[in-house]
């Protein structure tokens, strides 16, 4: 979809630092990268807990007797000048620890002003807002390359409407929706930063608010992602429930970066529901718990229940599986693409956040700095390495 282009990187002592690599998603991803990073990759592990490190650091050996000698990079994420120094060591530097409105300011402002580039897993509307404000525009002097949402958010949607408007004709308006469909249970850590991004509402407001003043107008190009209705769409055979999650918001920041969208492009997200009883309960259970989670004491009950660093066990996991159907409209052509994978929230994010950092470290990538989106960041790179990692992307018909 675009010119591939390598650029000159600043040696370091590190290719990658995983930072959080004893939380629950982070030592999944330490045990992903034991298995999968290049044999010379220079990779570490980093977090507060010197003890927990050493300790998965032995689980990794028992993987590959090369993490024995892993190096250990003690820091707390809310400490300034720690996460700058980490930050200058590495060529890229990838975070699990959250909530990140609470915990991830400093470590994205350190790999700003370094030229480190930066990946996390975050949902949270807030903090991507507020990171944009105050670090893009240091991050595209320096270099730096911060995208956020490596995951489970948002990697499928936005790399799946990239690989949709990849079949569409150019130069076209095109319209776009995404299906998403799971059967995942969430962690400890994942509830946390949902509730907190549930309770703080009004912020995430005057945040997306702030944005706006200060991100360049699209002169004659419309980019849209309108909130659907809740509807029985025909195309998946489900009922459509409006998804107002991080993903279309990143999915059109895709689109406002990449002409290849067209001239006008529409997306539309969407849960997909089976049967109308699941999906009326659904909702009001979301209502339930967003309305819960206003209230500080509810919240903190909420979140005492189910532990950071706590998740389902290996078992429960390998019997979870994702799909993201998308329909795709425009030109006079019409798509139906899917992405589909085992379990999103961990097994499919630890892989899909390695993966985003190895990209980073190592492929030719187009010439692009601040605050930037997987399609605009990594785009093609990151496509080819998620299928061959197990990720499918299909074409499943075309009309």
């Amino acid at each position: 979809m675009y010119e591939h282009v390598h650029r000159s990187r600043p040696e370091r002592d590190f290719d990658l630092v995983l930072f959080g690599a004893t939380g629950f998603v982070g030592a999944l991803t330490a045990e992903y990268l034991a298995r999968h990073a290049p044999a010379d990759c220079r990779w570490a592990l980093a977090g507060r807990d010197l003890g927990k490190l050493e300790r998965l650091r032995e689980r990794l050996a028992a993987l590959d007797p090369a993490c024995a000698g892993l190096p250990l990079l003690q820091a707390d994420a809310t400490d300034a000048r720690a996460v700058r120094a980490l930050a200058a060591r590495t060529r890229v530097l990838a975070t699990t620890v959250g909530p990140y409105v609470w915990y991830g300011a400093e470590l994205v402002a350190a790999c700003a002003g370094a030229g480190t580039d930066y990946v996390d897993l975050t949902g949270e509307p807030e903090f991507v807002d507020r990171m944009y404000v105050a670090h893009d525009a240091r991050a595209r002097e320096t270099g730096a390359r911060l995208v956020h949402a490596c995951g489970f958010d948002s990697v499928p949607a936005d790399l799946g409407a990239y690989f949709t408007v990849g079949l569409l004709p150019a130069g076209e308006p095109l319209r776009v929706d995404g299906f998403v469909r799971s059967s995942a249970l969430a962690s400890g850590g994942t509830l946390a930063s949902a509730l907190t991004a549930l309770g703080r509402g009004p912020q995430t407001l005057a945040a997306a608010r702030e944005r706006r003043l200060y991100q360049p107008r699209l002169p004659g190009r419309r980019v849209r992602g309108p909130v659907g209705a809740p509807r029985f769409s025909r195309e998946t055979g489900t009922w459509a429930l409006p998804l107002p999650t991080l993903d279309p918001r990143v999915v059109t920041r895709s689109a406002a970066a990449l002409e290849r969208y067209g001239p006008d492009f529409r997306y539309r997200h969407y849960a997909s529901v089976r049967h109308l009883p699941v999906a009326l309960g659904g909702t009001a259970a979301l209502g339930a718990v967003a309305a819960l989670a206003q209230v500080p004491a509810t919240r903190r009950w909420l979140m005492a229940r189910w532990e950071p660093g706590t998740g389902p066990d290996a078992e429960r996991r390998a019997r979870s599986w994702f799909t993201v159907r998308f329909v795709g409209e425009g030109g006079g052509r019409r798509v139906f693409t899917e992405v589909s994978g085992g379990d999103p929230g961990y097994g499919e994010t630890a892989k899909m956040l390695a993966e985003s950092a190895l990209c980073l470290a190592y492929d030719a990538l187009p010439e692009a700095s601040g605050q930037l989106t997987t399609a605009v960041a990594m785009g093609d790179a990151l496509l080819t390495r998620l299928q061959k990692a197990g990720i499918r992307f299909r074409a499943a018909a075309e009309s």
